[in-house]
Parts: C-alpha cells; structure tokens; sequence
C-alpha cells in the first residue's frame, strides 16, 4: 500500500476511536454527531496533519520530493507548494478549535487546492509524459478523493444541523 493512504485511513481511525469512546461512555450517538465527528477528524488529520507533513516534505525533503513527483529539483515553486501546504495545515488543525463556518471555509479552500492539483498532475502527465507514482499515483487519487469526501461530509453536517434548527422552530411554535 502506498504510504499516501495513511493520512486517509489515520483520519478514519481517528473517527472511529472517537465515536467508540462516545460509545462506551453512554452518550447518544445520532447521525449527524456521527458525521460531525468524521468531518472534523478529516479537517484535523487528513487535511491538517498531512498537509503539514507535505510542508516538510517540499522544504526539508524537497529533492527527494521533487523526484518522487517526477520535477527537476531545485524549482522555486517547489517551495510555493510548500507554503500553501503550511497554510492548509493550519487550517485543518485550527479546525479542532475553530467551528462552524470556518470549516466550511477550510473544505472549500482546500478542496480547491486539491482539486487544482488533480488538474495540473493530470495535465502534466498528457503534456510531458510524467507518470511518476507522485504525479499520478495515489497522490492523484486523494486529490481527488479527499475533497469529495470532505464536501459530502460538510454538505450532509449542514443539512442535519438545518433540519435540527427546522424541528427546534416548530416544536417552539406548537408550544406558543
């Protein structure tokens, strides 16, 4: 298995440690809590740690990087890629803290950026012929995978939060 997955599957993990802990501790599991802690556990793993993990990657293993992705080392915007991973990082991990519309904000800038990147290894994989593991490989899956994922959870968190709002409004106005 390609070592790209493990921030996919740590974010799984991560979930599911969570939800059995909730579990055990007799609290209410419902759907939306269930999706709720999914969501959250991909902003701060998934997105998050592995971003921050491709910052030291692109800067302190940037020639190694580079040729794991198929580039000519030594690219500055190697180092642009870097940055945006520090950025995208902090988000994720702000994200524990941070709630609400901040996480929809992180999805859409990340997913963004992932998507992007989909785009350019796709692109360069026609016009140059780069078929490197990190151009098209795994890294090319989850840059597709990762912001669909993470779009769906946020889109079915927002719907079961409306529809809990929806409910609280007519169980208030048949009490009135």
């Amino acid at each position: 298995m390609d070592l790209a997955y493990i921030w996919l599957i740590l974010g799984i993990i991560g979930a599911l440690v969570i939800l059995i802990v909730q579990f055990y501790s007799k609290r209410v599991l419902t759907f939306k809590k269930i999706v709720r802690t999914f969501l959250l556990s991909f902003l701060v793993i998934t997105v998050g740690f592995s971003s921050l993990w491709a910052f030291i990657g692109h800067t302190f293993f940037a020639v190694q990087t580079a040729s794991y992705i198929g580039w000519a080392p030594g690219s500055p915007f190697q180092q642009e890629i870097a940055f945006a991973n520090l950025a995208f990082g902090v988000l994720g991990i702000l994200c524990y803290w941070v709630r609400e519309n901040f996480w929809t904000a992180t999805v859409i800038g990340v997913s963004i950026f992932l998507l992007g990147d989909a785009i350019c290894h796709i692109g360069n994989m026609f016009s140059t012929g780069n078929y490197a593991p990190g151009n098209v490989g795994t890294v090319l899956v989850l840059d597709i995978l990762v912001p669909l994922l993470l779009i769906g959870l946020l889109v079915a968190y927002k719907f079961l939060q409306d529809r809990d709002v929806r409910s609280a409004i007519k169980s208030l106005e048949r009490s009135l």
